[in-house]
Parts: C-alpha cells; structure tokens; sequence
C-alpha cells in the first residue's frame, strides 16, 4: 500500500540530515539519522568501502563538502514502514560526484537508515 504524501515528506526530512552532514562536513547530523548498526557499501576511487557506517562518518569528518557541492534528494519510494532514497551528489570535496541509495525503516515512529550504497562516478576517480 503507498503511503500518504506526509510520509514522503517525513522520509526526505530524514534524509535531509545526510545532505546536511556531508555539505558541513560534521557527521553529527547523519548520527541522528543512521543506527549504530547501519552497513555501508561502495567504491570509494576504486577502492570497496564495507562494514560499519562509522567509515561514512570518518569520511564525512575528514572531507568538507566544499564551496562547489550539491545535493538531490529523490525520494523513490515509501511502503508503510520502508523507504528507499536516492541521493545525487556533485563536488564533494571538490571534486566527486556520488549517487547514493539509502534503505529507511520506520523504527518507533521515527525514519532511520539501515544501510547506504553509493557509486561514484566513474569521471571522479582519482587514480592511485
């Protein structure tokens, strides 16, 4: 069953505490959002990055997101207590552009991501 707009509303306010978190480069925002259990997977210049979303923070917190950086946030879809949102990112750091998907459950009346995976776009690598 699709879920009412105000959900849709609710999950990209969530979601939103991503964007902030990478754009200020302070993962503080993105703790409220993730749960301590949260998985991440993806390449980060070719390299995969796997496990614990505590590899996002450390990025987010070594990486600003520069003067340059913008975000989308497009929320894909809502069913009851699920949720999947795809964010675009441009200029991370300067010079990367992302596309990321994050998994929400509702958890106690509250969106939460479970789990990010993201590509980076192949024309940001930066080659070791």
């Amino acid at each position: 069953m699709r879920s009412e707009i105000k959900e849709y509303q609710a999950v990209e306010e969530a979601a939103q505490k991503f964007v902030k978190s990478v754009a200020e480069g302070d993962s503080k925002y993105a703790k409220e959002l993730f749960i301590n259990e949260a998985v991440l997977f993806g390449y980060l210049d070719g390299e995969l990055e796997h496990g614990s979303i505590e590899q996002f923070y450390h990025n987010v917190d070594s990486v600003g997101g520069g003067d340059e950086f913008k975000a989308r946030i497009d929320v894909v879809a809502v069913e009851e207590s699920l949720a999947v949102v795809r964010v675009l990112e441009e200029k991370w750091g300067g010079r990367i552009d992302f596309t990321d998907y994050l998994l929400l459950l509702k958890m106690n009346g509250e969106w939460k991501c479970v789990a990010k995976a993201y590509n980076q776009n192949s024309n940001t690598i930066q080659k070791q």
